[in-house]
């Protein structure tokens, strides 16, 4: 005879729109009864569940990892219930005429005499953080993509800005994409481009002083005492 663990567990089959619940009590005889309850998934329903739960004394709980429906109920029970969440395939049930509860009830039954895995689901701030986390590199990763995608329509367009400056989304090549974008090709000033170019060059370098003294860091002409 197998060994219960769980006098009072409920097994949930959880849908889109739907929560099958069933809470199985097994007596001091090994005799069980079972109650069966639908919920809705908004939230006012759930907390509805979580107070039925409450009021059944049934504090563990085993569902399956159905996509992202289980998410919401478990951020309402995790804080009172001991919620087991397993795999489907840990909890599949006989082929035959499945209906969502039996389901639940199946997974109770599973639950109750420990036959099912759990997965390791982390504490909450360690959620949140693992979701910015994983948030801020799916941008990056766009970031880089849309940045591929650029320099293949500049390389297709004839615009081979990355073979000449060393950073092709720096200022220099922002300032010469917005002037390529204001002129057609018969009105580009090759010219000016050309002396634009050499000014943001040396521009630095164009300062009215011949002693270079002003190229110490900090120095100020007016600050230099006589001898």
């Amino acid at each position: 005879m197998m060994k219960l663990k769980y006098s009072i567990c409920c097994g949930l089959d959880v849908h889109k729109n739907v929560i099958v619940a069933t809470i199985v009590i097994t007596n001091k005889d090994g005799i069980s009864q079972y109650k069966q309850k639908s919920f809705s998934t908004i939230n006012s329903d759930i907390q509805r569940f979580h107070n039925w739960l409450i009021e059944n004394h049934c504090y563990h709980v085993c569902m399956e990892s159905t996509g992202k429906y289980w998410i919401p109920i478990f951020n309402y029970l995790e804080d009172d219930i001991d919620v087991c969440l397993t795999h489907p395939k840990y909890v599949k049930a006989i082929k035959g005429k499945k209906t969502d509860k039996k389901d639940s009830k199946w997974i109770a039954d599973l639950y109750r005499f420990d036959l099912v895995r759990c997965s390791f689901i982390p504490p909450k701030d360690f959620r949140q953080l693992r979701e910015l986390a994983r948030y801020r590199f799916k941008l990056i990763c766009m970031k880089s993509s849309e940045k591929n995608r650029i320099q293949n329509c500049m390389t297709v367009s004839n615009v081979g800005i990355a073979s000449v400056l060393s950073d092709p989304f720096g200022k220099t090549a922002a300032e010469i994409m917005s002037y390529l974008l204001e002129h057609t090709a018969d009105s580009i000033d090759e010219k000016a481009v050309r002396i634009a170019k050499a000014v943001d060059y040396l521009k630095p370098m164009m300062v009215q002083n011949d002693d270079g003294l002003h190229l110490l860091y900090g120095f100020r002409k007016e600050t230099v005492l006589p001898y």
